[in-house]
């Protein structure tokens, strides 16, 4: 697959420049944004705090960072321009009076403990927050649930799934919709040739994830490695990724020698490009932002038409949707696209021209308008 974007990305309607400049002419001097994640690990509500943090620091935005102590976000954003740390150890609402010496405009929570931290802030010094729901998991009927989503002056999701999610406990309730972004890995044109290499001979078929079933599915692609093994012994299957199903899922593949765990890597961007299928037969996704991060490697891809995943891929268009949890069903998708390189090359140009709604620079700019709106709406 190719190795570099491809030119529709360049026709970006806003380029970056322009929108340096625009944010720059605004009121983004008078914002101080705190954003607030308190979530355990990196995964991908990590992943794209850490990118919507650089794309704002690349503006010259202001901002502070709360995250726990052992956060890797502190590290993978140690130096960004403009961002102050605030490291957190449990009981988190200690930090309360720390953050509010540094007099923030407003919270952005991006996580649900990191949206009720937001919220006792709130009560006591009239700050206003955002949450970001990243989850298509219905909320908690609970009381201080309902007094969290309800006391913030915006919430967002990052899909329609999302957002019904939200609505169906907290009906009234605007909610915005604003995806994530991609991530623009880097890619090492060496590497990648040495990893085709090292596959001489096999069509690919990657997944990225955390390896936990319940969520991505890795059972049902397993299966349909078990499917295809006989028929097309070039079929290869690879996932990257570690997680709690990790020794349960090398079980299930035992006797397939299609099938390869490769665990944690750090060049995702390199395997992306080495692949020549992409399937993602996850049973639950907020949105699937890996799907952004494969359609700008270039990747075809076949995809669970589930949640956050049906704002992303349209079927037969820029990719191919199956229904959860159905083997035969992937396996009859991925026959398909074995034997059809103008499909594959359709499919993945049709990715390439919706890139541009998922770029880091747009959706900073829509967080950053969002900002200043509910500033401005505090003000009159």
């Amino acid at each position: 697959m190719g190795y570099c974007l491809n030119k529709t990305l360049l026709s970006i309607p806003q380029t970056w420049n322009k929108l340096i400049a625009h944010m720059n002419n605004s009121t983004s001097s008078n914002l101080l944004i705190c954003h607030v994640n308190l979530a355990k690990g990196f995964r991908g509500g990590e992943r794209q705090t850490q990118l919507l943090i650089q794309a704002l620091a690349d503006t010259g935005v202001p901002q502070i960072l709360i995250a726990r102590s052992d956060s890797p976000l502190h590290s993978k954003l140690a130096g960004t321009a403009g961002l102050s740390h605030v490291a957190v150890s449990k009981p988190y609402f200690t930090a309360v009076v720390k953050v509010a010496k540094l007099k923030p405009s407003i919270l952005h929570a991006h996580d649900a403990k990191a949206a009720q931290w937001a919220f006792l802030y709130s009560l006591i010094y009239k700050t206003r927050y955002l949450i970001t729901r990243r989850v298509p998991n219905p909320l908690g009927r609970n009381f201080v649930t309902r007094a969290v989503y309800r006391n913030a002056a915006a919430v967002v999701a990052l899909s329609n799934a999302i957002k019904c999610c939200v609505n169906t406990l907290l009906a009234g309730i605007e909610v915005r919709i604003i995806p994530s972004m991609y991530a623009s890995f880097p890619v090492d044109k060496e590497e990648v040739a040495r990893l085709q290499k090292r596959y001489t001979g096999k069509f690919v078929i990657g997944h990225i994830g955390a390896l936990v079933n319940r969520h991505k599915g890795q059972a049902v692609a397993i299966e349909a490695a078990r499917l295809v093994a006989e028929k097309y012994p070039d079929i290869h299957f690879v996932f990257l990724g570690a997680g709690e199903d990790e020794q349960w899922l090398r079980k299930l593949a035992d006797g397939l020698s299609n099938v390869e765990f490769v665990g944690f890597v750090a060049d995702v961007g390199n395997w992306i490009a080495a692949f020549d299928l992409f399937v993602f037969p996850s049973y639950q996704e907020g949105l699937g932002s890996t799907l952004l991060d494969v359609m700008q490697g270039g990747c075809p891809i076949i995809a669970s038409a589930t949640d956050g995943i049906l704002d992303v891929i349209e079927h037969e268009v820029n990719g191919l949707l199956v229904p959860a949890g159905n083997p035969e069903k992937l396996t009859a998708a991925i026959e398909q696209l074995y034997a059809d390189p103008g499909m594959c090359r359709q499919l993945t140009g049709a990715g390439l021209q919706r890139l541009g709604l998922y770029s880091p620079q747009q959706i900073a700019s829509r967080y950053h308008n969002l900002y200043l709106s509910l500033c401005n709406d505090k003000r009159r």
